[in-house]
C-alpha cells in the first residue's frame, strides 16, 4: 500500500474522532449512589455524535437506555440497551433525549440521567453581516470552534508527519 494513502487513511481517521466529546458520567464520581446526575447533566452540552460513558463497579451496577416512563418509574421493561462492562461508551447518534438508568436498584437511590443531544451547528457563513450574527447562542460558535479544532489538528497532523517522514525516509 502507498504511504499515502494509508497517511491519508490515518488522518481521516484522526478527523472523525477529534470532534467528539466523551461525556463521563458523574465525572470523577462515576455511576454510583449519591451522586446528583440532575446537576451534572444540567452543565453539559450534548451534540449529535458525542459519547457518554458510564464507569462503574460491574460486579453492582450496569446501565440501561429506557423511555421515559422506565426512567420515571425506574423499571428496565422494554428497555431500549443495556451494557454491563464497567466502562461503557455509548455514542449518541440522534439528536433526542436519552434516559439511563442503572437497573440493579441503584435507580431508586438516584442512579439515572437524561440527557438532551443538539444537533451539530452548520459552518458559520461568510456572507452573513456580523450584527446578524450577534444575539445568537454560544451553541453554534462552540460547535465551530471544536470543527475549527479539528481542522487545525488534522493540519498539524499532516505537516508534521510530512516533516518527519522527509527526514526519516
Amino acid at each position: 500500500m502507498d504511504l499515502s494513502v494509508l497517511f491519508f487513511l490515518l488522518l481521516a481517521a484522526v478527523a472523525t474522532t477529534v470532534n467528539a466529546t466523551d461525556h463521563i458520567v458523574g465525572a470523577n464520581r462515576g455511576w454510583n449512589p449519591g451522586v446528583n446526575y440532575t446537576l451534572w447533566a444540567n452543565n453539559q452540552t450534548f451534540y449529535a455524535g458525542d459519547y457518554i460513558s458510564f464507569r462503574y463497579q460491574k460486579s453492582q451496577y450496569n446501565v440501561f437506555l429506557v423511555n421515559q416512563t422506565g426512567y420515571d418509574n425506574c423499571t428496565i421493561e422494554g428497555a431500549l440497551g443495556n451494557w454491563t462492562s464497567g466502562k461503557d461508551f455509548i455514542m449518541l447518534n440522534d439528536t433526542q433525549r436519552y434516559y439511563f438508568i442503572c437497573g440493579t436498584g441503584g435507580c431508586l437511590n438516584g442512579m439515572k440521567v437524561s440527557v438532551v443531544v443538539h444537533p451539530l451547528a452548520s459552518p458559520p457563513m461568510s456572507a452573513v453581516p456580523a450584527e446578524h450574527s450577534s444575539k445568537k447562542s454560544s451553541a453554534p460558535a462552540a460547535a465551530a470552534a471544536r470543527g475549527f479544532v479539528s481542522l487545525l489538528a488534522t493540519n498539524f497532523a499532516f505537516f508534521g508527519l510530512t516533516l518527519c517522514g522527509s527526514v526519516w525516509i
